[in-house]
Parts: C-alpha cells; structure tokens; sequence
C-alpha cells in the first residue's frame, strides 16, 4: 500500500512511518520538513497522487479552544480537500477517548476534528485511544510558576508504539468509521505515575500534587477518559516502559 502519514516526523508519526515501512508499504510523509505545510494545505497538491489512506497523526500542544479547534480544523479542511482531489479511497485519524466529557480547551480541537472527518466525502476510520506513557513526561515538564507538580487524575495508559502499530492494522483493513477504542493494559494513577517517572530521571525536588479545574479536572479525577467495556487494551505497563527508559 501507498500510506501519507500527516505528522508523520512527530513521536507517533515516526513510529507510524516505521512500522508501515517494516510491512512493506511506501510512506509519505507530510511534515513542513517534507515540504507541506498542513495548515495552509501549501505542498498538498499532487502529495497524494496514487495514496490507499492517509493517516493523520498530527498535533499541537496547547490548553487553548481556540487554538486547538483553528489546527485541527485547518488541517482536517486541508487533508480532505487535497483527498478528495486525488480520489484517496480512506482517511483514517487517531483522537482521544472520552474527548466529549471535557469539550474544551484541547479536547475542543480533536471534536471538531472527528466531525468533519464524519461529515465529510472521503471514507473514514476514527480511532479513539487513551493517554500515552509519555503523558507522564508531557506532566512533569509543564511547569507551574516554575514549579513542577504532579496533576491528579485517572487514566489508563497506552504505549505510543502499540498505537501506531494498531493505526497500520486498521489502513490496511480499509475504512470502518469509528472503531473500537484503544487503551493501555491497566489503570494508573495520573500523579503516582509523573512522582515515578520524576523519580526515574533522578529528580528529588517538591512535587505537589494538584487538582487541575475546568471540565477537564472533572473528566480525569471521575475517570470518564478511561476506555470503556469492550474496548481493545495494548500490552506494555506504564512500569515496563518506565523501566525502558534511557534515563532511568
């Protein structure tokens, strides 16, 4: 197969490029470092000549509604426009579980995202999954005032690889709507998780534990962002790629 991953230089996008290149299919890879500025749909035209699926990865960090709703609905405009032109039979984009219980700020972004893909002309595959491992490092790098702090909240999660392999299964399987949700094997605690990774990385500082507010406190301390009955759970534990990493 032909396969476009759009942030395909980003952390789940490099492990999506590679383990579509291991099964033998030809990546493109849709990154400004390729040339296409996403946004803007720049770099776009003729990119998806030939393309089975394109596969949107892409990201930005930010707390922000408004700017998580202008990139992923700017670049989902983009990909579609640029799919339909080149009659691409399948797009296939991975969003977040339980992304409708804290329908703001981030969130805000990927649920518009997922609605524009539902209402579009191109077939689609949405895969919902939960947190990464590296959630835990997003956490404790995003200081307070300077200060570090562990935010508290339920989550159960994911390898980024394990997501990555299970986006390759489902391009290759042709377009499904919206799939069966994707979680990590067991449920963790938000702040244990970011004290043992601070931990790991040889950090001894104060790390207090905080409540973050909003609708999305209220979605992680009530364990809404958990993945359901029935759905598909990966394999690695946070405490094995925790042991894995190159600092610990």
């Amino acid at each position: 197969m032909r396969l476009a991953v759009a942030g395909g230089t980003g952390m789940t996008g490099a492990h999506l490029a590679r383990i579509a290149r291991e099964r033998a299919h030809e990546v493109i890879v849709l990154s400004r470092r390729t040339g296409v500025e996403l946004l803007s749909g720049a770099g776009l035209e003729g990119a998806l000549d030939g393309v089975d699926a394109v596969i949107d990865v892409t990201n930005v960090t930010t707390p922000r509604p408004d700017v998580s709703v202008l990139f992923f609905a700017g670049v989902t405009k983009s990909l579609l426009a640029a799919e339909r032109a080149a009659g691409v039979p399948h797009h296939l984009v991975l969003t977040i579980v339980g992304a409708e219980a804290a329908p703001d700020g981030y969130y805000a972004g990927k649920l518009v995202q997922e609605r524009l893909v539902a209402e579009g002309e191109v077939p689609w595959t949405v895969l919902r999954s939960t947190q990464f491992h590296e959630y835990a490092a997003l956490m404790f790098h995003r200081t307070h005032a300077g200060a570090h702090v562990a935010p508290s909240g339920r989550v159960q999660p994911v390898a980024v690889r394990e997501v990555a392999e299970h986006l390759v299964d489902l391009a290759e399987q042709g377009p499904a709507g919206r799939t069966t949700d994707l979680g990590g094997p067991r449920e963790e605690d938000l702040a244990d998780m970011v004290h043992r990774y601070a931990h790991a990385i040889g950090y001894r500082g104060p790390l207090p534990v905080v409540h973050t507010p909003g609708a999305i406190g209220r979605a992680f301390r009530s364990g809404a962002l958990l993945p359901g009955a029935g759905a598909r759970l990966g394999r690695q534990t946070f405490t094995e790629w925790l042991a894995a990493l190159p600092d610990a």
